[in-house]
């Protein structure tokens, strides 16, 4: 990766759940499954965060790091006139502030924190299932549409830690614009 652009972002939660929290019906409630947001994650080149539960599953491959800018959540929130969410109820892997993500689809980038560089390429929008109705607010499964966050593959080994960061992007982005919801490509849907 060329790294051109350097921006200052701030990590603020770092999920690791060894299970599925949002399965079946909604209406059944959250399955219990132990979640825990630490100081420090490490990410395996191919395989994703260690203890998480897409960690090594194939079908995930692409897709095992998922990232999302808090200021989505809170324009959500605004939006629908309801208090602020909590960022873990999204079940997000890595949520940061500052940090505009869907220019970086297709991309090579990096995530560089206390000194240490994760690099990652972005995969595709990780777009909200129903479930968001239920455990943040009505309306919010709509209101996710195109700012759910970004799915990526982990390209090296290292470690996340919380706490001031740069993102490392090989394209212009607009910080300003995190919480912006990205225009999804016509015909698909969201």
């Amino acid at each position: 990766m060329t790294t051109t652009y350097r921006y200052p972002v701030e990590i603020l939660h770092l999920l690791v759940s060894s299970g599925h929290a949002y399965f079946g019906r909604s209406k059944d409630g959250a399955a219990s499954v132990p979640t825990s947001d630490p100081d420090r994650v490490e990410v395996v080149a191919g395989k994703g965060i260690v203890g998480d539960r897409f960690f090594g599953k194939a079908a995930h491959m692409d897709a095992a790091v998922t990232l999302m800018a808090v200021e989505s959540l809170e324009a959500i929130a605004a939006e629908l006139g309801v208090p602020p969410f909590d960022p873990l109820l999204a079940r997000r892997n890595v949520v940061l502030r500052g940090a505009h993500l869907a220019p970086l689809i297709g991309e090579e980038f990096a995530l560089e924190s206390r000194g240490e560089i994760v690099q990652l390429r972005g995969g595709r929008h990780a777009h909200p299932c129903v479930w968001m109705d239920r455990m943040l607010a009505p309306g919010a499964h709509a209101a996710m549409r195109g700012r759910g966050g970004l799915r990526c593959q982990p390209l090296s080994d290292g470690f996340l830690n919380r706490g001031p960061a740069m993102l490392l992007s090989p394209v212009p982005l607009q910080p300003e614009l995190a919480g912006v919801a990205a225009r999804l490509r016509p015909g698909r849907l969201p």
